[in-house]
């Protein structure tokens, strides 16, 4: 199975880099690739892998009048992240396969329940279908048992899995991580599937957790060494900047929640937040209380 995806992302990156191909250019690609290994993709195969990249990545591959192939725009504009993802993927795949460089000499972050939640849960939101499981919260002193759950879309956020949807017990949006889940199964009842995709419920977030707080424009100072970062990874999508002669003024539109506080802070004396004022009175309280503890030998975390 795990070589029939690498092919299926094969096409999928192919056809992202050269655009469009016809049939003839794609089998000379192919022959050329480690999975044709010099002999061509015989037509019916090629429609078996196009079904498959259809069922499986929801990805359409689409025949111009010219007999050329492509990736349907609207579709490659929606699943922008998913794609690159997956391209960047067979790219590391391929790089390291293909190169004599000791297995030691590779370190990769682990990513918890990848393996063992993350198919059920990509399964159930293709079928929509309701989940029941067992979840380990850290704030709770026991596991919370026979949750019935909606799950509408996943996300991975810091070497972490989430799973974001509908909790039946009294509705509202929840988040929860692939690695406290317990035990996890499939259930025969189905729900229906709302508009509400990640794009909207992330656009104006750090992280995962929801606020009900509005949006805000916050505003952050930054040496022109961290600015350059920035500049090349941006904090998030919304990111606008000022430059000056010593430092950079960068703008964005954020909820405030618990990981922009914590993100922010994890830059150190490399930007200073200038408003809103809320944000910067909470970065202020979480050094101070940092401070107190260095100061404080007796004194506990938390």
């Amino acid at each position: 199975m795990r070589d029939l995806i690498n092919r299926y992302v094969w096409i999928v990156d192919t056809l992202t880099r050269y655009d469009r191909l016809t049939r003839e250019e794609l089998n000379e690609l192919w022959k050329r690739s480690a999975y044709g290994d010099g002999n061509g993709m015989p037509a019916r195969t090629f429609y078996y892998y196009r079904r498959g990249i259809e069922q499986n990545f929801h990805i359409d591959i689409l025949c111009d009048k010219a007999g050329r192939y492509y990736i349907d725009p609207e579709q490659r504009k929606e699943r922008a992240s998913l794609t690159e993802w997956l391209l960047e993927s067979h790219a590391a795949n391929t790089a390291m396969k293909d190169s004599s460089i000791p297995a030691e000499r590779i370190s990769l972050e682990d990513v918890p329940s990848a393996r063992e939640y993350l198919p059920i849960v990509l399964g159930a939101i293709g079928d929509a279908s309701k989940l029941k499981f067992t979840y380990a919260g850290f704030s709770r002193t026991l596991p919370e048992e026979n949750i019935l759950f909606h799950p509408y879309f996943v996300k991975r956020y810091k070497q972490r899995w989430y799973m974001i949807g509908r909790k039946e017990k009294g509705g509202d949006i929840r988040t929860y991580a692939l690695d406290r889940v317990k035990k996890m199964v499939t259930l025969a009842d189905k729900f229906e599937m709302p508009e509400l995709t990640p794009e909207p419920f992330f656009s104006n977030l750090i992280g995962i957790t929801d606020s009900k707080a509005p949006v805000r424009t916050v505003r952050i100072l930054t040496t022109p060494r961290q600015a350059k970062y920035f500049r090349a990874l941006p904090f998030h999508s919304t990111q606008e900047e000022e430059i000056n002669d010593k430092y950079s003024i960068f703008s964005y539109r954020l909820k405030i929640n618990y990981e922009l506080v914590h993100e922010l802070l994890s830059y150190g004396n490399a930007l200073k937040v200038l408003e809103p004022r809320e944000l910067v009175t909470m970065i202020c309280d979480e050094l101070r209380s940092t401070v107190a503890l260095y100061d404080n030998p007796d004194l506990l975390p938390g």
